[in-house]
This record gives structure tokens, sequence and C-alpha cells, in this order.
């Protein structure tokens, strides 16, 4: 799923989590699948859950490991509707920071 943003469309990274063992991941926007790093499930991009969208592999990676911690932190299950407004936020922001 690509997203459109004033008038062009992204190319970057899908922060997404495998159906199976519920590990966090990314995938550029051009996959269809993707095989889960930790327990080898096939992730079909188009149904897994889309948690955020980034411009950089290396920042998608910083991602996976924070949500990861966070998850295992909280011992919750998933991140709540709020929780995944409140990422993009966030992420929105930083990026307005970085230009």
């Amino acid at each position: 799923m690509r997203y459109e943003i004033t008038g062009y469309v992204s190319a970057g990274y899908l922060v997404i989590r495998c159906g199976g063992c519920k590990t966090f991941t990314y995938v550029d926007h051009f996959q269809e699948w993707k095989l889960c790093p930790v327990c080898g499930a096939t992730i079909d991009i188009q149904k897994a859950s889309h948690y955020l969208e980034v411009e950089d592999f290396t920042v998608a990676e910083n991602i996976v490991a924070q949500l990861e911690q966070h998850i295992h932190k909280t011992r919750k299950k998933d991140l709540s509707h709020e929780e995944r407004q409140q990422l993009r936020a966030r992420y929105a922001e930083w990026i307005r920071g970085q230009t």
C-alpha cells in the first residue's frame, strides 16, 4: 500500500507486524510479501497491520527496535489506536525538525 502525501507517491518503508509471532519488521513499498525474520511466516503486506511509513530503512530499523522494546516493557499485545496515532504524530514532528 502506498500513501499519497501532498501530490507525490512516497517510496519509503512501512513498519509492519508479523501475523504469526507478532514481531515488528519493515518492508519497502514495492514488496508484496516478506518472510518474517523470526518465525519464517509469509507476511502478506496488503493484509499486515501498517504502523508507520518512513523514508529511510535505518529509521525503520530504529523504530522497529523501539516498538519491540515498548511492547515487551508494557507487556501489551499491541499498540492501541491512540498509540499508533501518537507514533505517527511524533514521527511527523521529528521529520519537520529535520528540515
